[in-house]
């Protein structure tokens, strides 16, 4: 009988086993999809970490070696900081106790699994511009991540399980919860095969991954227009285990209402691809237009980083006729777009000589879409100088505003990206301490049972900023196995 079992094989999971094995407890960790399923939502990833850092030389030790790290520029990015975007982006909804963990032990986490033997680099592409001088200007308070994404993540992580002697058992989906003497001591699961059982163990791990794949609980709790939604990542985050959990006197934690959306290829299939990953998001909005199938702007593409508004603005996209918009770039933007994403294989592009034809090819109103365009352009205060790397306060007066980055659409060809709403994990979760330890409704500890990952209810509310939900899988992860 081992004596911890790990629910879900995704960043959160792995961190969890990797304590408890490193403790010398012997860890089975059970994952519901086949090895060419695995990993959870942590493969589907871009591999981003938001850590709390004092500049190039507190992650330098981290860094995988390119000749660019010499030419970066990290601001520092301090924990007060990093609590004051979990506050300001949840609304003040975060949960301070969790918040404050996640902060304090953002950076040592990472270096622990640095320690054992994961690899990580800047990340250039994403996370940077270069200026005048050459130099790589990171924005936004993310700039780390895994080498090779999420597929380079869990493959480091499997490697590292199996080495400190973690058994892994794929294909096991799991069911109730085991509850004996008031102490969650297993869970029964079946595979594939047809073959049943139940586990047995002293401790019991749930990083099983949201609701978000499934369309019943996300209408139920999101919304109505949310079943509609594409899945991001991975289909088999269907609230198996939040049903489990639940069923045996856990508490709901967090926010059941809100989730992680963000803008997605509206050709993609309705869940994740795992040739293409991460690269069917749409994340360079903030440098063109944002338009509907009604030829109307709806948000401020330009209000914040993209890290600080990505998130959020997949359910604005949602909410518009279809659940359909169309990122709206010309010749002069589009070679500043990322390439990892907008030149992917089979990218959705409509490409159009004039304004006029790229509207009639797009379905978009034909009258409203000059309109916006014209107003737009002729909004942009055009003596301020733009600077991709800074909020740098080039804006355009119209109405909804773009605060940063506008730049005119005039130059042909032009270019219309068609977007819609991918769902990538829900926020609500189980109600848990700072140690991951499960809560029943009247705040008292479960015992047995702990939480970590996209389980763990009360981080995130609304929004979110970009790179803390593989940090806070690791955080928690590691404070559950380290007293599973």
């Amino acid at each position: 009988m081992p004596h911890v079992v790990v629910i879900g094989g995704g960043n959160a999971g792995f961190s969890a086993a990797h304590a408890a094995a490193a403790r010398g407890r012997e860890v089975l960790l059970l994952e519901r999809g086949r090895p060419d399923e695995a990993g959870g939502n942590s493969f589907y990833t871009a591999g981003a970490f938001r850590i709390a850092h004092h500049g190039l030389d507190d992650v330098a030790e981290l860094l995988e070696p390119d000749p660019r790290n010499a030419t970066a520029v990290l601001t520092p990015y301090p924990q007060d900081l990093f609590l004051k975007d979990m506050r300001e982006l949840t609304g003040g909804r975060t949960d301070a106790g969790l918040a404050g963990v996640l902060a304090a032990e953002s950076g040592p986490a990472l270096r622990w699994l640095h320690g054992l033997g994961l690899r990580f680099r800047l990340m250039f592409e994403r996370q940077s511009y270069p200026d005048d001088s050459g130099r790589h200007v990171f924005w936004g308070g993310l700039a780390v991540g895994s080498v090779d994404g999420g597929k380079g993540l869990v493959s480091q992580h499997t490697r590292a399980a199996l080495a400190g002697g973690v058994e892994i058992r794929y294909g096991h989906r799991c069911g109730d919860l085991v509850v004996r003497n008031g102490r969650v001591c297993g869970v029964r699961w079946s595979a594939a095969d047809g073959t049943t059982g139940v586990v047995e163990a002293e401790s019991v791990v749930l990083a099983a991954g949201g609701f978000e794949a499934d369309p019943r609980w996300r209408r139920e709790h999101l919304g109505a227009g949310w079943e509609r939604a594409l899945v991001r990542g991975t289909p088999l985050n269907t609230g198996d285990m939040l049903r489990s959990a639940l069923a045996v006197g856990a508490a709901r934690g967090g926010d059941w209402s809100s989730c992680h959306s963000v803008a997605w290829d509206a050709g993609a299939a309705t869940s994740g691809d795992r040739e293409l990953t991460n690269r069917l998001t749409r994340q360079s909005y903030p440098l063109g237009i944002v338009v509907n199938s009604s030829g109307r702007r709806f948000v401020d593409e330009g209000a914040d980083f993209r890290n600080y508004t990505y998130a959020k603005y997949g359910g604005e996209i949602l909410r518009q006729p279809g659940g359909l918009a169309f990122q709206v770039f010309d010749s002069e933007i589009r070679p500043l777009l990322r390439t990892e994403e907008y030149d992917a294989p089979g990218a959705s592009v409509i490409v159009a000589s004039s304004l006029e034809e790229l509207a009639l090819s797009a379905g978009i109103d034909l009258p409203r879409f000059i309109g916006t365009v014209e107003d737009f352009n002729a909004g942009i205060d055009e003596s301020v100088r733009f600077d991709a790397a800074v909020k740098d306060g080039r804006a355009s007066r119209v109405d909804p505003p773009k605060s940063n980055w506008a730049l005119p659409i005039r130059t042909p060809p032009f270019y219309a990206f068609p977007v819609t709403c991918g769902i990538t994990f829900t926020f609500g979760g189980l109600a848990a301490d700072e140690h991951g330890r499960v809560m029943d409704a009247d705040g008292a500890v479960i015992p047995g049972l702990f939480v970590c990952g996209e389980m763990l209810g009360g981080l995130f509310s609304g929004n979110y900023p970009g790179g803390t939900g593989l940090t806070a899988g690791t955080v928690f992860g590691r404070r559950a196995g380290m007293l599973a």
